[in-house]
Order: C-alpha cells, then sequence, then structure tokens
C-alpha cells in the first residue's frame, strides 16, 4: 500500500458531514463538483489552498452526523491524501474505507501536530511522521483486507477485481 505525503489542513472535534460537504450540495453525486464545496462551511479557503497529496488532520469524533457517503467522496475528490483523528464516527469510517480513502485513528499525532506541517503517513505500518517537527507517531495501521480496497480505490472496484 502506498503512503501519503503533504502539508496540513487542522480541525478540531465534531467535524460532521454537514460541513465536510454542505447539504446544499448533494442534489450532485460528481466527486468533482463535491469537491469544489468540500470543507467550505467551517473553511472558506481549503478549496482554493488545498494540493494533491494534502492531509487533514483533526480531533475527536470526525464525520459525525449524517451517514452521507457524499463526505469521505469530496475530501477524496479534493485531493486530501488522508484524514488522521483522534477518533472518527463509525458511519464515516466505513464509507471513507469503501470509497478508498485512507483514513488512520491516532490520537497523540491528532493532538501534537499543527496546521502547515508536512506529515508523512506509512498506511502499512501505521507510522505518522511529522517532518516540520521530526516527531513519529504510532497510528492504527489497516488490517490487509482494508489495504487491498483502498488500493482498488474502493470496495466496488476490489469486488469487481475478484
Amino acid at each position: 500500500m502506498k503512503a501519503a505525503h503533504g502539508s496540513v489542513f487542522k480541525y478540531g472535534d465534531n467535524v460532521d458531514t454537514d460541513v465536510i460537504i454542505p447539504a446544499r450540495y448533494l442534489n450532485s453525486s460528481d466527486p468533482k463538483e463535491l469537491a469544489t464545496h468540500c470543507m467550505e462551511d467551517i473553511d472558506k479557503e481549503f478549496v482554493n489552498k488545498v494540493q494533491v497529496g494534502d492531509i487533514i488532520v483533526a480531533n475527536k469524533n470526525f464525520g459525525c452526523g449524517s451517514s452521507r457517503e457524499h463526505a469521505p467522496i469530496a475530501i477524496k475528490a479534493s485531493g486530501v491524501s488522508c484524514v488522521i483523528a483522534e477518533t472518527f464516527a463509525r458511519i464515516f469510517y466505513r464509507n471513507a474505507i469503501n470509497i478508498g480513502l485512507p483514513i488512520i485513528e491516532c490520537p497523540d499525532a491528532a493532538r501534537e501536530i499543527i496546521a502547515g506541517d508536512e506529515v508523512e503517513v506509512d498506511f502499512d505500518s501505521g507510522v505518522i511522521t511529522d517532518v516540520t517537527t521530526g516527531k513519529k507517531f504510532q497510528g492504527q495501521a489497516f488490517p490487509p483486507f482494508m489495504q487491498k480496497i483502498i488500493d482498488c480505490e474502493g470496495l466496488v472496484n476490489y469486488i469487481n477485481q475478484k
């Protein structure tokens, strides 16, 4: 499985799916269209600043709220390579894996990494390196079957390749 490397966008607790992708845009299921509105209700500049490979770091309960799959789709389509959080809402966690968005739980990294830091994530080992500070954190690595789903860019592609 590949690794992630990018600049950090940092958010707090309880970032819900309504701020990840506001409900007023749910009439589209086009990933590119959803990406143009990603995070706009919590961070107006996100879509203008995010680069392919960048990483979102948040505190507790990231992705809470409705079970819309649009939220991880918008994040992935915006170019984000990984989301690191102290904890994830369970339905968001599953939706992210289903669409092939790597997410990793690591409370220490979530608390210590700050916006703008350059971060690398090794998905095989779960090691998160804050390149800016030199600190390393041990996140929860994905089980092999989940790595395969993410490598295939989502559950549907994984099943179709079987």
